[in-house]
């Protein structure tokens, strides 16, 4: 909670405080003091002086005395007369003393002093008071006036204050980025070596234009960071503040737009003016693709609110001059969304691919992510962790350290250790340990021969990559997984690796109907990517009889995101064809891999064997058990 939403939480408390105080003490009021019927009093009159102790006093508005005690009984008697018995006991004030106040608001009150007389009561007048009048319409007029305006002062300095801008929808919401935050360098950013060389260039552009413009070039207006989720386009604009020692204004793309016609390209003007008041700076939008999605795709048509706002960014971009000295970086996951305008040179100059970091880009962010207070043990091998995670993005890896270091805090150790990354690894990957789940005797075997068929494939196949681990601990939705570990960094994939994968896959169902004759639903996902795999590999791949060909036509159809269609651009004919094509090559990958298990039947029963017994087997116990793993050319797929 922020200074001024505390500021604000406390006035509101106090106020709360003093009207529930005034409510209580107006219900709960018992004054001592008698409201004595105006007509009753003027009867009370007529009696005589008897009944009063000497104290009476006339105001303006009322008439203040008290009755003496020997009349008292009487008099109470008299008022209790009129009441209904039920409110009797609640008319007169407790221990009622003679005290009465009567209101004069009637005719017969302008002549009070001479009844009064007549009836030889003595009676003080209470001069009237000269500011009576004006408290009184002070009280009841100016004051409240007064507090009513103080406090929509208030609200709306604390609306502004607190971001929502309610008397300023107009303005921009970036956010300068000051000295005293924490600041992040290029030293903090790892893995995408390429990203930090060319913003490297823009920062020195900044640091020293004339360098670039003494030969005629000039700075890119715009840079776009692309790529997955995940990969630091961010942490990569926070970098280049950290590094550019100049104004760094930071804004997401949805704080453009908003509920009201033109807001979002009132925020934008506001935004580049800013920026060119404050030159040279640097204006980060995150997430474009909230406010630059391909116009004409929603269902808006071309006059909604967010088509105004990109209209108003695109004229803006094509407005500024790169000589300003403001250079605009912008980050997206979805560049296939973004309008063609906000990509052509002159405003988005440069466009640079953030993508998935590879082993050493990996290793590299670990390096990172497991610095101080981070005490790793002596046997933590960043490397092999690097391996083992293909895929994975920077915030994956950093939410695996993270994980790490819970799990070892949990288990009171000193240190984090290699079992540690292993099981937040697998933690991130696929959830957390079902150890609660109850699964009967012949289903775990049952599953322990269907990894132990996967480790098998990948320990005698030799264009695969080696076993990393075999569980038959459940994990999200597997009954147990198999894992292995790739041994260096692949762009490209031989027939032969592709092949080995999909007799890795089809391992589990081949050694469950070896043992048991029976088929389970357990290979559900083996199927889906050998057949995904066989497929792409005769219609994107040419890698059958069908020749050197590609099959299908894909077209990106920008509607309220992306939609990727398939046309068939073949015959029925051709299409029987190639699902013969992937037939035969899932159907031969199934017979080699039965041909293996049957060769290697004793150990398959092994590996399942150790699986029941310790749940989990790592490479090591793997290769003990199976021996040496056969290398290139020792076993060559057909």
């Amino acid at each position: 909670m922020n200074k001024n939403t505390r500021s604000m939480v406390i006035w509101w408390l106090i106020i709360a405080g003093i009207v529930v105080f005034g409510i209580y003490q107006l219900f709960n009021r018992r004054d001592p003091v008698y409201q004595l019927a105006t007509s009753d009093f003027h009867q009370y009159i007529k009696q005589g002086p008897d009944l009063f102790d000497g104290y009476l006093v006339l105001d303006e508005e009322w008439v203040e005395g008290r009755f003496r005690a020997e009349s008292l009984n009487q008099i109470r008697a008299e008022i209790l007369s009129t009441v209904p018995p039920q409110e009797q006991e609640t008319h007169l004030p407790p221990k009622w003393e003679g005290e009465f106040r009567a209101s004069r608001d009637t005719i017969d009150d302008y002549d009070i002093q001479a009844k009064l007389d007549v009836s030889e009561i003595d009676y003080t007048v209470k001069p009237p008071s000269k500011f009576s009048q004006g408290w009184l319409i002070l009280g009841t007029t100016i004051v409240p006036l007064l507090i009513f305006l103080g406090l929509m002062i208030f609200l709306s300095r604390q609306m502004q204050g607190s971001g929502n801008r309610a008397l300023s929808f107009g303005k921009s919401r970036a956010r300068l980025h000051s000295e005293t935050q924490k600041k992040i360098t290029f030293e903090d950013v790892a893995g995408v070596d390429e990203a930090k060389e060319a913003l490297e260039e823009v920062i020195e552009f900044l640091k020293a234009p004339k360098k670039f413009e003494r030969l005629g070039g000039r700075i890119p207006k715009g840079v776009l960071l692309m790529g997955p989720p995940g990969t630091g386009k961010t942490m990569l604009a926070q970098a280049v503040a950290g590094e550019a020692e100049v104004p760094f204004y930071s804004i997401s793309g949805s704080d453009f737009v908003e509920m009201f016609v033109g807001v979002g390209a009132s925020r934008v003007r506001d935004l580049f003016e800013t920026g060119k008041k404050n030159a040279p700076c640097i204006i980060f939008i995150d997430e474009l693709d909230a406010v630059g999605r391909h116009r004409g795709a929603g269902i808006g048509g071309g006059h909604d609110e967010r088509e105004q706002t990109l209209n108003q960014l695109l004229v803006e971009m094509q407005g500024f001059d790169a000589s300003e000295g403001v250079i605009l970086i912008a980050a997206t996951n979805r560049p296939d969304v973004l309008d063609p305008a906000l990509l052509r040179p002159g405003r988005f100059d440069r466009q640079i691919v953030v993508d998935l970091p590879d082993v050493r880009g990996r290793e590299a962010i670990l390096n990172v992510h497991t610095k101080e207070p981070f005490k790793l043990a002596e046997d933590v091998n960043l490397g092999i962790l690097a391996k083992a995670t293909p895929g994975f993005s920077g915030a994956d890896l950093e939410n695996m350290a993270n994980e790490a270091a819970l799990l070892a805090a949990r288990c009171d150790k000193e240190h984090i250790d290699m079992l540690c990354f292993d099981e937040a690894k697998d933690r991130v990957l696929m959830g957390p340990e079902r150890r609660s789940l109850v699964i009967s005797d012949e289903e775990r075997r049952v599953t322990a021969y269907h990894e132990a068929g996967h480790a098998l494939m990948l320990h005698f196949v030799p264009e695969s990559d080696p076993n990393y681990k075999c569980t038959i601990v459940p994990r999200g939705r597997a009954l147990g997984v198999t894992a292995k570990l790739p041994l260096e960094e692949r762009h490209n994939m031989s027939r032969k690796r592709l092949l080995a994968h999909i007799i890795f896959a089809l391992g589990g169902r081949v050694a469950e109907e070896i043992i048991f004759g029976e088929q389970t639903t357990g290979a559900q996902n083996d199927f889906e990517q050998a057949t995904s795999l066989a497929r792409r590999m005769v219609t994107q791949w040419g890698m059958s009889h069908m020749g050197p060909l590609t099959f299908g036509r894909r077209d990106e159809q920008v509607f309220l995101g992306k939609e990727l269609a398939v046309h068939q651009d073949y015959s029925e004919k051709t299409a029987i064809e190639i699902d013969k094509a992937v037939h035969d090559i899932v159907t031969e990958c199934y017979k080699k891999a039965y041909d293996i298990l049957e060769t290697n039947l004793d150990g398959l029963k092994l590996l399942a064997d150790a699986l029941l017994e310790r749940e989990t087997l790592v490479t090591e116990d793997i290769d003990e058990i199976l021996g040496p793993r056969p290398q290139l050319p020792a076993q060559t797929i057909v």
